[in-house]
């Protein structure tokens, strides 16, 4: 096992970096979101590396939408959101679809993203953080945690993943960013069991087309009307439809 460690930037100094095997955790994720976007992506994958991007079903993450995200890769250690749940929006103050992930960062912060993006991608691997915003003025010093878990396209290349960011803290002035207080990388092995036991794989629910499908970003001068996800709201955010197919 390759351990590279610093300090703790909430003691005043550089961040920490842990490369961990798989099942041993440096930090415990808590919050309902986090816990259940994990355990979801644990029993779509099973036994494999990742699973399909066509797989997620906003369905399964149903209590963490507004938290919940995907990613594209767009170059080595660089990618975009696809689509964001409203809480990243909001810490924003503004829709993020279409904004590279390192919006939300420091400048400090973004090479230590970037790097954790590659092991994501590449590995593929795991990936959680500890976060702290920025003081500033009309700003509240937030606390939060973000993950990030591999997903296969159809042709078997991790190039999407999907993410879920977590803050503590009144939202106040947008925008926020935020520092990155610990890293956590935790390199994948096809083969093993799931870690995350609080999801049942064989009661998956069924991918459904087109609900979670991707449009294109909002800022590529598309027209507001077509950006719309839906009447009245706002662009690109993730949000839970009623099934059609059930039998009344």
């Amino acid at each position: 096992m390759n351990v590279h460690m610093g300090m703790d930037p909430l003691l005043g100094e550089a961040d920490k970096r842990v490369l961990v095997d798989f099942g041993k955790r440096v930090f415990a994720m808590k919050h309902p979101a986090l816990s259940q976007v994990e355990a979801y992506w644990e029993g779509l994958r099973g036994t494999r590396t990742a699973p399909l991007r066509s797989e997620v079903d906003p369905r399964g993450i149903d209590r963490a939408l507004e938290n919940a995200f995907i990613l594209e890769r767009i170059a080595p250690g660089v990618a975009r959101f696809r689509l964001a749940g409203m809480h990243l929006n909001d810490l924003m103050g503004m829709e993020v679809r279409g904004m590279p992930i390192t919006s939300f960062f420091s400048p400090d912060a973004r090479r230590t993203i970037g790097d954790a993006l590659g092991h994501v991608f590449e590995e593929p691997a795991k990936a959680e953080f500890d976060l702290v915003g920025a003081d500033g003025a009309g700003r509240s010093k937030l606390k939060g945690r973000m993950i990030l878990l591999p997903l296969r396209s159809d042709l078997g290349d991790v190039s999407r993943a999907l993410g879920c960011l977590v803050s503590e803290g009144a939202t106040g002035r947008a925008p926020h960013r935020f520092e990155i207080a610990r890293t956590e990388i935790i390199p994948l092995a096809a083969g093993r069991a799931a870690a995350a036991q609080n999801y049942d794989s064989n009661e998956a629910v069924r991918p459904m087309a087109g609900d979670f499908a991707e449009e294109r970003p909002a800022y590529e001068n598309q027209p507001a009307a077509q950006a719309a996800g839906s009447k009245g709201g706002r662009p690109g955010h993730l949000r839970l439809v009623a099934d059609n197919d059930k039998k009344g």
